[in-house]
């Protein structure tokens, strides 16, 4: 009911805005000539190219940099992992609008990768979507890896094979499964982003995403953009359908993996075959040059102050209004609002994902009930692959008086952390879903045939293991829902503007002095989704769930 209220409904309306335009007599008419209009358009197929030519290449390039961090973190064992392993989900959380700065910073001309010429660059909008993609192969991958008995590529080695010969003939079959659910994902991530393609693309390099924001903030063209958005919608339903079998196919592999740790201790020097160097180098050469280098150009951009000399100018101006008013609010107000946005978002998030992966966790025995449950799974995940856009633009139409009520949710200071929390349940599904599959359903038929009811074998047996992973849903929730910026810059009122609006605004205004200020507001903002984040995975330890 929540999703088909705060997710379906605005979704479909505004298709219908574009596909039953008002007659002018009060009534509305099938009119699909803007199908004709937009895909003859050559601007729109350039426009699905670049889409589908970022998402391929990024998807491709996080693959093969993710495999030998998901082989060093999670098939290894040293000091600092669990601490590496916080630091590499960091970037997934991060909002995309501080990854969009803190790119822009690394490519200008003066900054340190200005000489590469990527600024408003193909690939450096793809650097940018493998920053944000590189945790979710390591994460899924190695879950997997971490599990998998190393019995069979030992007999391999044993019998004369290569360490890349027994990867390749062994390894990597076994990992099939998850390397593709992963490879799904991430594109799906990479052809839906909006903020760091808006911040780094420029005129030059829009996505889908890119033109429904203007096609609807710009030029209120609510039926080319609702065309594009049946056209996001197919790739997204496409995305999702390969990694839900993906998926499958990976819980049927969870079954033959051994119980107990393959974790080998890191050695770097030891093996004659140098088997451990390569992946460590390449693990090493990503986290400090693709994940922390930008990050570190961001921190040391945000000291310069707009003369040009060192200091905390910029942090001393975020209790301001920026230079000639630009926001309506200080940033330190912002930071305010979106901290209390993002805890009620999160609160949203959890108890509806919970309830939606103790419902997709279930495994009938009919085959039509798993089939079912199966598309309730995909459906779930709808919300991570439909523009925010269109979700926030949805939301003004249709929530004025919502199913009749005397209501006008646009005013009521709650559509922000609903559209928020939209955004997060498919995380926190993700997150719950693999311990609640992981408990033996013999559990709960032992607890049912000694007469308890429905209600107590849940919480008896399915909350005890599920609240191990509700440490990281919370941390997910609250870190995506602080750094959403789609649907929020659509709802968020200029007196209750979130950090993520507030620095986009700053960008768009002129003066080095507003400049300044948006640099420093990211740090403030990275730094507060990175230790939510350290936190919830300090939590977590080593203890299973969190996987995408």
């Amino acid at each position: 009911m929540f999703l088909g209220l705060f997710f379906a409904w605005p979704v479909t309306a505004i298709v219908a805005q574009g596909v039953l335009p008002d007659d002018g007599a009060g009534g509305r008419t099938l009119d699909l000539s803007g199908f004709a209009e937009v895909l003859g358009d050559p601007r729109t197929w350039r426009i699905v190219g670049q889409t589908l030519g970022q998402a391929t290449a990024g998807t491709l390039l996080a693959v093969v940099l993710g495999l030998p961090g998901a082989y060093v973190l999670y098939r290894c064992r040293f000091r600092g992992r669990t601490l590496v392993r916080g630091l590499v989900t960091v970037p997934f959380v991060l909002p995309s609008v501080v990854v969009g700065v803190a790119f822009r910073t690394l490519f200008a001309p003066g900054g340190p990768l200005g000489w590469a010429g990527l600024e408003e660059s193909f690939a450096g909008i793809v650097l940018a979507l493998v920053f944000f993609n590189y945790a979710v192969v390591v994460r899924t991958v190695g879950g997997l890896w971490e599990r998998l008995d190393p019995r069979a590529e030992q007999a391999a080695r044993a019998l004369g094979a290569t360490p890349w010969r027994a990867f390749r003939t062994v390894t990597l079959p076994a990992l099939g499964p998850a390397i593709a659910s992963a490879a799904a994902v991430v594109f799906l991530f990479c052809s839906t982003a909006f903020g760091v393609v808006l911040v780094l693309g420029g005129i030059r390099y829009g996505t889908i995403e890119t033109e429904i924001w203007v096609r609807t903030t710009q030029f209120l063209d609510l039926r080319a953009a609702a065309v594009l958005s049946v056209l996001q919608l197919v790739v997204v339903v496409a995305a999702l359908l390969l990694g839900a079998r993906a998926r499958t196919r990976r819980e049927r592999a969870l079954h033959l993996t051994s119980e107990r740790a393959a974790a080998h201790r890191l050695r770097l020097r030891s093996r004659p075959d140098g088997s451990d160097l390569a992946p460590a180098v390449v693990t090493a050469f990503v986290v400090l040059g693709l994940l922390a280098l930008p990050m570190a150009g961001l921190v040391a951009r945000s000291f310069r102050a707009p003369d040009g000399s060192w200091g905390l100018d910029n942090y001393v101006a975020l209790g301001t209004t920026g230079g000639r008013n630009a926001l309506s609010v200080t940033v330190w107000e912002a930071t305010g609002n979106s901290l209390r946005t993002a805890a009620l978002a999160a609160l949203i998030a959890v108890v509806v994902g919970a309830l939606v992966a103790l419902v997709v966790s279930r495994r009938p025995r009919s085959t039509g009930a798993r089939r079912a449950v199966g598309t309730l799974d995909a459906l779930f995940m709808l919300p991570l692959g439909v523009s925010a856009v269109t979700v926030g633009f949805g939301f003004l139409i249709t929530l004025d008086r919502p199913l009749g009520l005397d209501l006008d949710l646009r005013t009521a200071g709650v559509l922000v952390p609903i559209a928020q929390a939209v955004v997060a349940i498919p995380l926190v599904v993700r997150t719950v879903l693999p311990v609640l599959r992981a408990i033996d359903p013999r559990l709960r038929e032992v607890a049912a045939t000694l007469g308890s009811a429905p209600g107590r074998v849940l919480r008896t047996v399915d909350a005890p293991m599920g609240a191990r992973s509700l440490g990281l849903a919370v941390g997910f929730a609250f870190a995506v829902s602080l750094g959403e910026f789609g649907a929020t810059s659509f709802l968020a009122r200029p007196d209750t503007a979130t950090l993520p609006v507030v620095i986009y605004r700053l960008i768009g205004r002129p003066g080095a002095e507003n400049y300044g200020m948006a640099l420093a507001a990211s740090v403030v903002l990275a730094v507060l989704t990175a230790t939510v984040m350290m936190v919830a995975e300090r939590l977590r330890g080593d203890r299973p769930g969190g996987e995408f």
